[in-house]
C-alpha cells in the first residue's frame, strides 16, 4: 500500500479531480497546539493543492496567543487546512488541519464530526500544549496517534517517557515525524490506519 505521488503545480491539475472509481472516503483530523506544524504536514502530504486559511498574525494576538517557542511565526490558521490522499483507486483520506490557538478551538467540534481518527502533532519544546488537545479527543472518543515533530534543536525523549508524561495507554502509537517530509507524514497516516484497523478488529481490547 502506498500513496500516489504529488508534484507541486500552479493552477488546476487532473490529479485534483476525484477519480470516479472512488467508493469510500475517510475523514482524518490533524490536531495540535499553536505552531506545531499542522499546516506544514497537510501541505507536505496532500496530493492536491491544499486549501489553507492562513492569515498574517497581528498585534491583536499579543497577550492572547502563546507564542513561546514560535516567536518568529508570522502566519496562523484561522479556520482549517484541507488536503487529500488516495490510498488506492477506491479509498481516499480527507485531511482536516485544525487551528492551534485556544481562541479558535470552538471550530474543532465541527471538524471532529465524522472523523474516523486523528493525528496529534507534538512539539517536545512545548509538550504541555498537547494535554488539552489529547483530552478533547479522549472526551469525544476519537482514536488518535501521536506524531512527535522533530524540530531542529528540540529535546529528544524516549517514547516511554513521552507516554508517561502524556498519560497514554500502551496501545496508542507514538512515533517521530518530520512534518516537512511527504514520506514521513505518509508513515504517520499509515500508522493511524493500522491502529484504526486494529481497534476495529479487537474493540474489546482497546
Amino acid at each position: 500500500m502506498d500513496f500516489r505521488s504529488s508534484d507541486t503545480a500552479v493552477g488546476p491539475r487532473s490529479a485534483d479531480v476525484l477519480p470516479q472509481s472512488v467508493t469510500a472516503a475517510v475523514k482524518i483530523v490533524i490536531v495540535g497546539g499553536f505552531g506545531v506544524g499542522k499546516t506544514t504536514l497537510v501541505g507536505a502530504v496532500s496530493e492536491i493543492k491544499p486549501l489553507t486559511t492562513e492569515e498574517t498574525m497581528t498585534r491583536a494576538g499579543i497577550g492572547v496567543d502563546d507564542t513561546r517557542g514560535v516567536a518568529r511565526k508570522t502566519t496562523t490558521t484561522v479556520a482549517m487546512d484541507f488536503g487529500r490522499i488516495s490510498i488506492n483507486d477506491e479509498l481516499v483520506l480527507y485531511l482536516f488541519g485544525t487551528p492551534g490557538q485556544e481562541r479558535f478551538w470552538f471550530l474543532w467540534r465541527g471538524l471532529f464530526e465524522g472523523a474516523l481518527g486523528a493525528v496529534v502533532l507534538l512539539d517536545t519544546r512545548r509538550p504541555a500544549i498537547s494535554f488539552d488537545v489529547i483530552g478533547r479527543l479522549e472526551e469525544r472518543g476519537v482514536p488518535f496517534v501521536v506524531a512527535v515533530n522533530t524540530f531542529p534543536g528540540a529535546p529528544h525523549h524516549p517514547v516511554e517517557e513521552l507516554r508517561a508524561a502524556l498519560d497514554l495507554p500502551p496501545s496508542v502509537p507514538i512515533l517521530a515525524c518530520d512534518a516537512r517530509s511527504r514520506e514521513s507524514c505518509r508513515d504517520v497516516l499509515l500508522t493511524l490506519m493500522r491502529y484504526l484497523h486494529a481497534q476495529a478488529a479487537t474493540p474489546e481490547a482497546m
